[in-house]
């Protein structure tokens, strides 16, 4: 048991099996080394690491405070779009993630009735949009199409049509900047926040208007702690959010490397990249049998490569992990 949580264990396992998928990341040994017996009522050691960790979320995430809850980034949406959203709603199609929120809005609206109208735009017409609205429900990191919806055109957005912003940060939550052009955001634990599965997160700094009848679904669920909260992933983040620029770090030599070693064949110009993931017109293949690709829900992309394999390096890495893929032909 000792030797399956030592540093030179953990980072045999990261050796074993490369991973070029959209997360969890790459194993971090602090992730494996934090976890200790623990309760949500009660314990206070786990109720201080509990606070540290919501409060470095929240100011991630550039918002007033965060709620916890298990699940995946998917729940922490439903709640995000459950509690927040009325009125009328513009979302912005980016892709499979964006038209998942249309699909979870369109069912809270049939469902609530606090959401009387959503329509849509594609996130490229975003400039040309019109008239007012309520919420913009949008995705910063489009995973499926590995692009960037611009932050900055999203806030202006929102300015122009008076409304707010609520943003599905799954994949930039910890990664790109400007998160606090949002209202709300709605994130998971193991993407770039380089945790383990099982937490969802909601970032806010605003009320939450919406009085939701069904327990799950209820904010304050959530932020009353009413139910078994994701109490050992948020262990497992503390030590990894104090040193979280370090392990970023890996993620831009990462995606350095990848895009050097294959600019013949990017599909989107610098300024649509996302830090997490890029799209190629060619197919890639790894040579190493053990290695796991992203095999995107839907994409128009020939590939996609996440590059948060070598996170556990830190400022480290030197991207050799990209040296085990090669076009494929």
């Amino acid at each position: 048991m000792t030797d399956m949580l030592s540093a030179a264990r953990i980072a045999a396992y990261n050796t074993e099996k490369p991973l070029f998928t959209a997360g969890p990341a790459s194993l971090v040994y602090e992730n494996v080394a934090a976890l200790r017996p623990c309760f949500g009522r009660g314990d206070q050691a786990f109720l201080d690491s509990y606070a540290r960790v919501l409060d470095m979320v929240s100011k991630l995430a550039g918002q007033d405070k965060t709620v916890a809850m298990q699940g995946s980034g998917t729940s922490a949406i439903e709640v995000m779009i459950a509690n927040f959203l009325y009125g009328k709603v513009l979302v912005v199609d980016s892709g499979y993630y964006a038209q998942r929120l249309h699909m979870i809005a369109e069912s809270r609206r049939k469902r609530d009735g606090f959401i009387r109208k959503i329509d849509i735009v594609n996130w490229q017409e975003i400039d040309h949009v019109g008239g007012s609205y309520d919420w913009v429900l949008a995705v910063y990191t489009e995973t499926s199409e590995a692009t960037l919806v611009p932050i900055s055109g999203l806030a202006n957005l929102v300015r122009r049509v008076g409304g707010k912003l609520a943003l599905d940060a799954t994949a930039s939550i910890g990664l790109e900047t400007g998160h606090d052009a949002a209202d709300v955001t709605a994130f998971s634990s193991c993407k770039g926040l380089f945790g383990l599965t099982g937490a969802g997160f909601i970032s806010y700094s605003c009320d939450a208007e919406n009085a939701v009848e069904d327990m799950i679904a209820d904010l304050s669920t959530y932020a009353d702690k009413k139910t078994t909260g994701p109490y050992h992933a948020i262990l497992s983040l503390e030590p990894v959010l104090e040193n979280h620029a370090d392990h970023r770090e890996a993620v831009v030599i990462n995606k350095r490397v990848f895009c050097d070693r294959f600019s013949d064949h990017l599909l989107y110009s610098a300024e649509q990249q996302p830090l997490l993931c890029t799209a190629l017109d060619v197919g890639i293949r790894a040579t190493d049998s053990q290695a796991v690709l992203y095999a995107p829900r839907q994409t128009r992309a020939a590939s996609i490569t996440c590059h948060i394999g070598e996170v556990h390096l830190g400022a480290r890495a030197e991207g050799k992990i990209v040296d085990l893929l090669e076009v494929a032909t």
